[in-house]
């Protein structure tokens, strides 16, 4: 008696609410290193401070603080067609969720309404001497309803991978929004970069013209050789061979920053922010690898899927489960219209069916199988988003190094550069050199100018690197939303 009393409480609680088979979600550990690179950065004045508690801004290229620069990642955020679609994705994944919990959590109803014209000859039936009735109406009014009980949880495992679906396409969102902005912060720095270059180039051109306007009036006065003239030609050639490809890429920069924010390549942009208006913060954030694991878009992603499949495992081993739905139905099925509604209910019936799968062992199994395999394949993508995210933040993290060395040198480069042309310019003054020492000394002033912008540009595009390497910062759902 107790052994039965058992089992029906067993039954019972299986009926009332079930039990959800297959493994429990569970959140991967976040990496132990406490570090990025296997040597500690080196020490220096230029080299920017990491602080591993300052939060890392949702709008982290304000960093820069350049209006233009803000104003251009804005746009891109509120126009770009590539986030249009991240948000196209994020509404269906969470509709397909609304209507698979709208047919998991309540009993499916439905109401029918059926007219028919019919005719029964009684000798089909078996009655020949009965009277022929002839042609008559039949209209019917009624309801079927069922229920799925769920004993295994299939249901509630598929709702929670459907669920899982959703938390993926909203951190791809995220991950978009990322890029996206990444994206249009490095593209507008290397428009700057190339904006700084031509304006040195075309000083460096300018004094290369005048050395040769020199050259050639000394050739003709019979004061220098047709070979160097030539020679001078030649390197003014060449120099005046840079210009074009630089103008190429500038263009093609500005091409990019306008589809990046919606627009086609001809139409109009904002202003551009200029290398000067890009300012180097003295310390940036620096997320461990236990929250960049936690924080950074796309690992997040990487983990919903691996939640999804996790969950679809669980659906596979369910439905190697009986299933339990209770259904029934009532109706009225009148000979006149009116009387649907008088006359009351004249069919009904109601039911119980479990079903268990007979002869599908080996199928059933099989995609088992195949969703542990799917899941094992999606741990090992979340171990190498997790191992990816933490190479971009230390490739970063040497680049700010090698940057700043960069920088430091191509500093004393250009003040060399200026004190050698302050020392010849006097001298000239003193008339001491020609002007074309001192034309000579200005050519090579604009060149370490170059050299310096771009060493200061790669700076800037070192710092972001980073920024867009930590996930940058954490948004809301309500901002998400507004995305």
């Amino acid at each position: 008696m107790n052994a039965w009393r058992h089992r029906s409480q067993v039954l019972l609680m299986l009926l009332l609410g079930g039990c959800a088979v297959g493994p429990d979600f569970t959140p991967p550990e976040p990496p132990a290193a406490d570090r990025y690179t296997a040597a500690p950065l080196a020490q220096g004045a230029t080299l920017p401070s990491f602080d591993p508690a300052a939060p890392v801004r949702a709008d982290w290229w304000a960093i820069f603080g350049s209006a233009e620069l803000d104003a251009l990642v804005q746009a891109a955020l509120d126009t770009s067609p590539t986030l249009a679609q991240a948000r196209a994705r994020l509404t269906q994944a969470q509709e397909l969720l609304a209507a698979r919990r709208g047919t998991a959590e309540l009993p499916q109803a439905d109401v029918a309404f059926g007219a028919a014209r019919q005719r029964i000859d009684p000798a089909t039936v078996g009655f020949p001497q009965a009277p022929n009735p002839g042609p008559f109406n039949v209209f019917s009014l009624g309801a079927n309803v069922s229920y799925d009980f769920d004993l295994f949880g299939a249901t509630r495992r598929d709702l929670e991978s459907l669920g899982a679906e959703v938390d993926v396409q909203r951190f791809e969102l995220d991950a978009a929004r990322l890029m996206l902005a990444g994206n249009v912060v490095l593209t507008a720095i290397r428009s700057a970069e190339l904006d700084a270059q031509e304006a040195a180039l075309a000083a460096a051109l300018e004094a290369q013209r005048r050395q040769l306007a020199i050259a050639e009036a000394r050739h003709a006065a019979g004061a220098v050789a047709q070979l160097d003239l030539a020679q001078q030609r030649a390197a003014l050639a060449q120099a005046e061979a840079a210009l074009p490809p630089l103008r190429r890429q500038r263009a093609q920069a500005q091409h990019l920053l306008a589809v990046l924010m919606g627009r086609a390549p001809a139409d109009a942009l904002p202003p551009l922010p200029q290398l000067a208006d890009l300012k180097l913060p003295a310390s940036v954030p620096l997320r461990l690898p236990a929250a960049l694991a936690r924080e950074r878009p796309d690992i997040r992603a990487s983990e919903a899927l691996l939640h999804k499949a996790n969950a679809l495992v669980g659906v596979a081993v369910a439905d190697q489960y009986p299933k339990l739905v209770v259904s029934g139905s009532f109706s009225s099925a009148q000979l006149a219209l009116p009387d649907l509604f008088g006359n009351g209910i004249n069919i009904w019936n109601y039911g119980l069916n479990l079903v268990q799968p007979l002869l599908r062992g080996p199928e059933l199994k099989a995609r088992r199988r195949a969703a542990e395999a799917a899941h094992a394949q999606a741990e090992a993508a979340y171990r190498a988003s997790v191992l990816h995210g933490l190479q971009e933040v230390a490739d970063a993290l040497r680049g700010i190094e090698a940057g700043a060395q960069g920088f430091d040198l191509r500093s004393e480069q250009l003040v060399r550069a200026d004190e050698s042309l302050r020392i010849v310019r006097g001298r000239y003054e003193a008339g001491g050199v020609s002007l074309l020492a001192l034309l000579d000394a200005e050519r090579q002033r604009s060149q370490a100018r170059a050299d310096w912008a771009q060493a200061q540009a790669g700076r800037c595009t070192d710092v972001a690197t980073l920024l867009q390497a930590l996930g940058g910062g954490s948004l809301d759902a309500a901002a998400l939303a507004q995305r």
